[in-house]
């Protein structure tokens, strides 16, 4: 066991700084005064971080720390930390860490003895959370589902079930796809997408999963948290009962697309789905 006071003595502390997920009004006086005192603020795209930083007049020296050098990025910032740097590290938008690199880092700077502190401000999905009018008690946050379709829908099979209100991450492009998917998987569910938080053109959109499929692709622009309600059904079909029901369909002379796809509906559940775990078995 450990314990460390981060502002007691003179051990090394890296500092996570959230940033402004829009709205630069929202870049907080503490998050600002820790940058300015940094010597060293590390970011994952240092192009972007310097746009910002110059708006607040910031003018540091920058280190690159992104997804595929995070590694050997931490052991270099660490050693810095060692020699008495003050370091700050910033992520494009809102916490380091969350839906972007930052967690490597962390963990490798605690396994070195380095303290951590965060400095909070903006959160997208806790923002669409609040704002969501749906439950806020008990919640579950994901972020980005997987490119892959059967990788996605995997996941989602595994969140099915939870009762807690789920929160995804999703960009333009691949926005209506997803909204697809998880209509197929989760049934059709009260959703809300909340897009462009906290800037001018903030919109949070209110619906079923099957209305916000129908959603004109082209009004959806910027980044997007869809927050959906739990699953609030008494009982859950066992996945047992519908691979029985496609081996009896087999049995009775049905082939095996036919037996899916029957089963698909008599469970009301994603074919696709079915599919995947028939075949697993």
């Amino acid at each position: 066991m450990k314990r460390n006071k981060n502002f007691e003595g003179k051990e090394p502390l890296l500092y996570l700084v959230a940033t402004p997920i829009g709205n630069l009004k929202e870049m907080t006086p503490r998050a600002l005064e820790i940058l300015a005192d940094a010597d060293i603020i590390a970011a994952e795209d240092t192009r972007n971080s310097f746009a910002l930083l110059e708006k607040f007049s910031i003018r540091k020296e920058m280190f690159s720390l992104r997804e595929h050098n995070e590694n050997q990025a931490s052991e270099h910032l660490i050693s810095l930390l060692k020699q008495g740097k003050k370091i700050a590290y910033i992520s494009d938008a809102g916490y380091p860490g969350i839906s972007d690199p930052g967690y490597l880092l962390v963990k490798n700077a605690k396994n070195a003895g380095i303290k951590v502190s965060t400095v909070a401000g903006s959160s997208a999905f806790l923002a669409a959370l609040v704002s969501s009018g749906l439950p806020t008690n008990h919640f579950y946050f994901y972020g980005f589902l997987p490119v892959k379709n059967n990788e996605a829908i995997s996941e989602l099979e595994n969140l099915k079930s939870f009762k807690d209100t789920l929160i995804f991450y999703e960009s333009p492009h691949r926005i209506h796809k997803t909204l697809c998917t998880l209509y197929d998987v989760l049934g059709n569910r009260e959703a809300v997408i909340g897009r462009e938080l906290t800037k001018i053109n903030e919109e949070f959109i209110s619906g079923t999963l099957e209305e916000l499929t129908d959603i004109d692709e082209v009004t959806l622009k910027g980044e997007m948290v869809i927050v959906i309600k739990g699953n609030d059904e008494v009982a859950t079909i066992d996945d047992k009962e519908a691979l029985n029901t496609v081996n009896e369909l087999i049995g009775k002379g049905l082939t095996t697309k036919d037996a899916i796809e029957v089963s698909a509906k008599i469970y009301k559940i994603n074919k696709n789905v079915l599919y995947n775990k028939v075949h697993k078995k």
